[in-house]
């Protein structure tokens, strides 16, 4: 609803990023209503705030798999249309404090697929370099729709949609097209030190 309010072509497709024939679905409809994907937002991943030992395997995995493999199954899948057309943006979903490969025991998978998604970034921005695509990442803290608010939050609040909305649509304009392989942690100014 809101891409089409600011005036481009858009179409909602449901699938499973975990698997690769769904995936290729999901981009066949697109594709038939829309042409050839040209920007590609990988923002989906399961959440689990519990301490790593209390996970079971199912939840880890899925965890994981939402975070990490759904952004390079999508990539994967967006990117030869982008490079034949040389032209495409790609956008990353992480967390900040990636940077840092932060490491708690609470959510601990959610952290190493977040951090592998920036490592993800980086390599298929300098593997893109000459295909007139970009590939960079947004990394909220805490956002107005996350499960968990923690007691003391940068500035008084939550990112807001827009907060993160701003720094996505800075990577997709058509003037940043040699910007590419970067990260920018939308956090308030959050020091993942202290968590």
């Amino acid at each position: 609803r809101e891409a089409r309010e600011r005036g481009v072509d858009a179409t909602t497709a449901q699938g499973d990023v975990t698997d690769l024939d769904s995936v290729d679905d999901c981009f066949e409809r697109v594709e038939a209503e829309l042409g050839t994907v040209d920007v590609l937002v990988n923002n989906v991943g399961d959440f689990a705030p519990v301490h790593w030992e209390e996970l079971d395997y199912d939840t880890w995995m899925r965890v994981l798999e939402t975070n990490f493999n759904g952004t390079a199954f999508c990539s994967k899948r967006a990117l030869p249309g982008m490079r034949e057309q040389g032209w495409g943006r790609i956008v990353n979903v992480g967390y900040a404090g990636s940077e840092k490969a932060l490491a708690n025991p609470k959510n601990f998978p959610y952290f190493v697929a977040k951090t592998g998604v920036l490592m993800f970034t980086r390599m298929l921005a300098g593997d893109t370099q000459d295909d007139g695509v970009t590939v960079n990442a947004v990394s909220p803290y805490v956002v107005e729709n996350s499960d968990e608010f923690p007691a003391h939050l940068p500035r008084g609040r939550a990112a807001d949609f827009e907060d993160v909305a701003q720094a996505v649509l800075f990577f997709l304009d058509e003037d940043s097209g040699y910007i590419s392989g970067e990260n920018v942690e939308i956090d308030g100014g959050w020091l993942p030190e202290k968590l």
